[in-house]
């Protein structure tokens, strides 16, 4: 695990195209990452992000796998509330944007994805 490390997912998967292949190569950057044991310290999901967070995500399984692995995974609770799916988050912890500033403060490389 790198502690200095924190991925921001802020799209519903990575990059800007068609949602089912932003959500396909979402899945394969984090299953590759698990497969090699390349862990960052935490995940930060903002905006579009948190809904790979929550039910009916193709990257769930991954996601639990990393915060089994020791990841922090950390949830804007503004964003949840923006798009109603505060109820349907499973896996991580739920928190505001000063968890977001502190976490970000204290990383020594930020990827945004």
């Amino acid at each position: 695990m790198n502690d200095h490390t924190i991925l921001v997912f802020t799209h519903n998967g990575m990059g800007a195209a068609p949602a089912e292949l932003q959500q396909k190569l979402a899945a394969k950057f984090l299953q590759l990452n698990l497969d090699a044991n390349i862990l960052p310290a935490k995940i930060l999901f903002y905006t579009d992000g948190v809904k790979l967070a929550c039910e009916g995500s193709p990257v769930i399984n991954e996601l639990k796998v990393m915060k089994d692995r020791g990841v922090e995974l950390i949830l804007c609770s503004t964003c949840l509330d923006y798009f109603g799916l505060r109820d349907k988050a499973q896996v991580g912890i739920v928190g505001g944007m000063p968890d977001i500033i502190e976490a970000l403060s204290a990383a020594e490389k930020v990827i945004s994805l």
